[in-house]
């Protein structure tokens, strides 16, 4: 209940707080969605353009030491990272326009599990296609044929595991704080307990006493002489 009060998942802030398309794209969430993208696209490129070879017949055969499972694991994880951080770029320019809080809370939860998934499956194909790379033989590659693209499929697989690393912890931090607090840069929160603004309390005979704690209670009203309040300020109760 206190957290539905607060805001949680920054659902008090929906529709409250307009887009700004130059804050977004240089959220730092926002660059490594674009970074998974391209990584992604990196890999099933390399892989589908010059991951195969033809040597004596008409059977293409895959660079990673002839295993077919190594291209189409590649090429699996690539197309479903790639779709992924395009739902997810999505997801985020939605994001605060979303009122519910449960909505909020399934989306943050669908990012994070998402996330770790991506990574510790690029992480499983890193191993795999160094693995089988280390293992193909010169002579199954004439002329050097797909060498650098496999070589890039393994490099771009590692940066891969970086950026949804990030994006994990990142997720799962907002997992656990359930608040919008630096969700995205546009959106301000609301000032700070320590800014408010002094407030008066009437006493008798027309004084004031001014504090600046917004929660503390008014004194009791009661006949005070207004020159000795002149003189002595108000101490703070002790707890």
């Amino acid at each position: 209940a206190g957290m539905e009060s607060a805001g949680a998942y920054g659902a008090a802030k929906a529709g409250s707080i307009s887009f700004d398309p130059v804050a977004f794209f240089k959220h730092p969430r926002t660059i490594l969605r674009l970074m998974c993208w391209v990584f992604s696209i990196v890999v099933f490129s390399c892989i589908v353009n010059e991951g195969y070879i033809n040597i004596g017949s008409e059977r293409l055969l895959c660079v990673f030491n002839n295993n077919a499972d190594a291209c189409n694991y590649g090429v699996t994880v690539g197309v479903a990272c790639f779709l992924g951080s395009v739902f997810f770029l999505v997801l985020d320019f939605y994001f605060p326009s979303m009122s519910s809080i449960k909505d909020r809370k399934r989306a943050v939860l669908l990012d994070l599990v998402f996330s770790g998934l991506a990574c510790f499956l690029w992480f499983v194909g890193f191993c795999f296609l160094a693995n089988q790379w280390q293992a193909t033989s010169p002579d199954e590659l004439p002329l050097a044929q797909g060498s650098d693209a496999a070589r890039a499929t393994i490099a771009f697989c590692f940066f891969s595991i970086l950026t949804w690393a990030v994006l994990t912890f990142s997720a799962l931090r907002r997992f656990l704080t359930g608040s919008n607090t630096n969700m995205f840069t546009w959106q301000h929160l609301d000032p700070a307990l320590g800014h408010a603004r002094a407030t008066p309390y009437p006493i008798a005979n027309g004084a004031t006493i001014v504090t600046t704690n917004p929660y503390q209670a008014p004194p009791f009203t009661e006949t005070l002489d207004p020159q000795k309040l002149t003189q002595q300020r108000p101490m703070a109760p002790a707890f």
